[in-house]
């Protein structure tokens, strides 16, 4: 990647997290190998370090991812960050996927003029990162910033960490895949039965089928988008009453796929809910970069790392002209890139 944000070579592979941690590794430095061998000679004579990208929890200082819920009850304690430096003979820097996409977005996306912003994203499940006074905030062992895993009812659905009622077992697209199938079992939606067997099987019901049965004006459809967006504008608001952000970044491929009707319900809930101090001051907007967010934030990562700082959303035109390509690293847990 250069200064600018610019890619000058993608590589994209799934993750073969049924294969174990050592095949995901294995993943990633055949990823970054690949990368490297499509970019331009001049580039990868320059290049700095590699920037990683990865689900948590982990510890960004060590390197080390340690027990992310989606990649399987084996992946524990991988030091992926050493693994990367071994083979690629350069420095290598791990953080959180979702704090990697702030400093993308605030270098060069929809944060980029301000310093004090949380990003959300809306996926398969929901994570976030917190921004303060233009560092990520990690906390005391770089665990910090779990939005999607914070308590939003007394009594709810168990969240796919084991939690019950976290933002994510409400509006992440796991959790709304798995109602999807119950809701078939019990008969309970026309749409999705009738989808489920246009796929073959209830299984195959995705997130993108409970959104599309809402906008079909199927009730039981229309209930849980419903329920995921108060979910979500509820955690927005005890995000604002906590950390005081004068931004609130919402990207991923539900967020995406929605659009307004899941921003909207959540600018009326903060309007609605959160003291007139706090949410004057904030705006709700779109991410503005897409699905290469984390490798966009690489480039602010590595920068900041190898000058020995914390992670620091330093926008595009504060980086120096002359700042070497730095390539993304593997994103273990969806694609490698």
């Amino acid at each position: 990647m250069l200064p600018d944000g610019d890619r000058v070579a993608r590589v994209e592979t799934e993750t073969p997290s049924a294969d174990g941690p050592a095949a995901v590794v294995r993943a990633c430095q055949e990823t970054v190998a690949a990368a490297r061998a499509d970019a331009p000679s001049e580039v990868v004579s320059a290049v700095a370090g590699v920037g990683i990208s990865s689900p948590g929890p982990l510890d960004p200082y060590a390197g080390i991812v340690l027990e992310p819920p989606n990649l399987g009850p084996e992946f524990r304690d991988i030091p992926l960050a050493a693994a990367l430096a071994d083979s690629t003979g350069l420095p290598a820097f791990l953080d959180r996927d979702t704090n990697v996409a702030a400093l993308g977005e605030h270098a060069f996306g929809a944060a980029r003029d301000g310093a004090d912003f949380i990003y959300l994203t809306v996926s398969t499940g929901v994570g976030g990162a917190i921004v303060a006074g233009g560092r990520v905030f990690h906390g005391p062992d770089g665990l910090a910033g779990e939005l999607g895993h914070v308590q939003v009812a007394l009594d709810g659905p168990r969240c796919g960490c084991g939690g019950e009622a976290h933002v994510e077992a409400f509006a992440g697209g796991a959790s709304l895949a798995r109602e999807a199938r119950a809701l078939v079992i019990a008969g309970a939606s026309p749409f999705l039965t009738e989808r489920a067997r246009a796929l073959g099987e209830a299984e195959e019901l995705s997130a993108k089928d409970v959104a599309e049965g809402a906008l079909a004006g199927d009730p039981a459809c229309v209930e849980l988008m419903d329920r995921a967006r108060r979910a979500l504008a509820a955690a927005c608001v005890g995000y604002v009453h906590a950390f005081n952000p004068h931004r609130i970044v919402i990207g991923g491929s539900i967020a995406e796929g929605e659009g307004e009707r899941l921003l909207e319900p959540i600018r009326a809930a903060i309007a609605r809910d959160a003291f007139a101090v706090f949410a004057r001051r904030v705006r709700v907007v779109p991410a503005g970069l897409g699905g290469d967010v984390s490798l966009a934030g690489c480039h602010p990562l590595v920068l900041s790392r190898l000058e020995g700082e914390p992670a620091t959303t330093r926008s595009a035109t504060s980086m120096p002209s002359t700042a070497p390509a730095v390539p993304a690293g593997a994103s273990p847990g969806g694609t490698s890139r």
